[in-house]
């Protein structure tokens, strides 16, 4: 409705664009930024429509301005499992570009977001002429390895109430917000998308989350979630720190 929606501004120019200093182009000078903004296309996707759809092929990366999008495959079965989430400053469909493989993924926008798409030519191109960027690529497919990884270890060594009190925490690293009572999430998610982020059934995520109600280490306001003993919640974790 156009009374109620929220308005999602267009970044044209880099230097603008409020993701800057967590995106791949952070270390360019100003001459090179300008020429990233004449090559890139800013896009505003809505609330459930996809970036790119898993089999496709590969035209460009996308950068993300502003929101949130999910990555997530399908199974022969039909069934959704989320492999991970992208916000600000994120980079999406590189590793297909450097592969050369059809995209393994789909990304879809989890609310209205502001995304630019890079055509590959151009990215390949920046990447032999501007050695910063190959390095921010390389740092970032390293980091993306590393939390797959993580994400390896942490389903074949801990149970589901470790793995749900380890995902609050890594969403009040990336999405909270310090208010006076504890930190505000705020990237809303479904029970059946931390279900899937966690890869448990949505029955036994719903149980879980109502436990660590119960004890007080969260609390539900609204569509929010306030986590209200981070301590506990490490503990909860098992992340030894």
């Amino acid at each position: 409705m156009p009374g109620n929606s929220k308005k999602i501004a267009r970044y044209e120019s880099c230097e603008d664009c409020p993701s800057l200093g967590q995106g791949i182009f952070c270390e360019l000078e100003s001459l090179s930024l300008s020429d990233v903004s004449k090559h890139k296309v800013t896009n505003i996707f809505k609330k459930g429509q996809t970036l790119f759809v898993e089999g496709n092929p590969p035209f460009g990366l996308y950068c993300v301005a502003t929101g949130n999008i999910k990555i997530s495959k399908m199974s022969a079965e039909g069934k959704e499992t989320i492999v991970r989430l992208a916000t600000m400053g994120d980079i999406i469909g590189h590793r297909s570009i450097f592969t050369d493989q059809y995209y393994s993924a789909t990304a879809t926008a989890m609310e209205d977001s502001s995304v630019c798409f890079i055509d590959k030519k151009y990215i390949l191109k920046l990447v032999r002429e501007q050695p910063s960027v190959a390095c921010s690529l390389i740092t970032k497919l390293g980091r993306d390895l590393g939390a797959a990884e993580n994400k390896l270890s942490s389903f074949s060594k801990k149970n589901v109430r470790e793995r749900v009190a380890e995902l609050l925490l890594l969403l009040k690293e990336s999405h909270g917000i310090l208010e006076d009572h504890g930190w505000r999430l705020q990237l809303k998610l479904s029970r059946e998308e931390m279900a899937s982020l966690v890869g448990t059934a949505t029955e036994t995520l719903i149980r879980f989350v109502s436990e660590l109600k119960d004890e007080g280490v969260i609390e539900q306001d609204g569509k929010s979630i306030v986590i209200l003993d981070e301590e506990k919640l490490i503990e909860f974790a098992n992340l030894g720190y």
